[in-house]
């Protein structure tokens, strides 16, 4: 009999990925062979210029879009192959959006906004026990007493903290930030990027921010630079694996 494997450590795995637009008769190569593994717990920021396939990449590891060819395993499921319909469903159970400009509905409040998504979640949660989980979500991200504002009634930063309860209301072990401080000031930044330090460290999500701005990536634990769609040799920047905790403005 076979000793029993030890779980995976790791949560996504990509092998060999790559992406090409067909734009009328011209191909355009945009990811061009990434290998990459991203364990369980982990705080990773993906930077890159623009154009650089940092984006593209986000997409096919957000299951938003698959890639021309390649492997890639998320939580021990290959999803590369997936049809639309199936990555929906792997997205509402297993992935939590935060974009940067909140996407949020103007007439609903923050309490419906994050109760929303348990429309097309799987798992197995009353309408009385989302309600619940969603108020403890406001209450987590500080907005106890503005459940029931409007976005118009919120400022930017109040916004994206709805937009980051609404991404958690899964219970998924993956968030993506999609350069969320990009209609931030100086200290909201500092103040929503704490609240992602937080969640990866005290309850071991797996948060990968996208940006393109150094002090935001320095926040992350690890650095992947994507350069001319390929991962930059020495990507993997050690040095913030041991990040401090960041001083948030009083």
């Amino acid at each position: 009999m076979k000793p029993a494997q030890p779980p995976s450590t790791d949560l996504i795995r990509l092998h060999n990925v790559t992406k090409t637009y067909h734009l009328g008769e011209v191909d355009v190569p945009v990811l061009k062979g990434i290998t990459l593994t991203i364990d369980r717990g982990e705080f990773v920021a993906l930077t890159g210029a623009s154009g650089s396939g940092k984006s593209t990449l986000m997409n096919i590891l957000g299951c938003l879009d698959r890639p021309t060819s390649g492997e890639y395993w998320l939580d021990g499921q290959e999803v590369s192959k997936l049809s639309t319909d199936q990555r929906a469903r792997v997205r509402n159970n297993k992935i939590g959006f935060v974009f940067q400009n909140f996407n949020l509905l103007p007439r609903t409040t923050a309490l419906e906004q994050v109760t929303m998504p348990l429309t097309y979640y799987t798992g197995k949660l009353s309408e009385r026990d989302g309600r619940k989980r969603a108020e403890a979500l406001l209450d987590r991200v500080g907005l106890a007493d503005r459940m029931h504002h409007l976005p118009s009634q919120l400022s930017g930063g109040q916004q994206q903290r709805v937009a980051i309860a609404r991404a958690l209301i899964n219970n998924p072990p993956l968030l993506f930030a999609d350069e969320p401080t990009g209609n931030l000031d100086s200290r909201t930044t500092k103040e929503v990027l704490e609240m992602f330090r937080k969640l990866n460290a005290e309850e071991g999500i797996t948060v990968i921010i996208v940006t393109h701005e150094p002090d935001v990536a320095a926040v992350a634990r690890r650095n992947i630079r994507i350069h001319d769609g390929l991962m930059e040799s020495g990507s993997f920047d050690e040095r913030n694996r041991a990040a401090p905790a960041l001083e948030v403005a009083k």
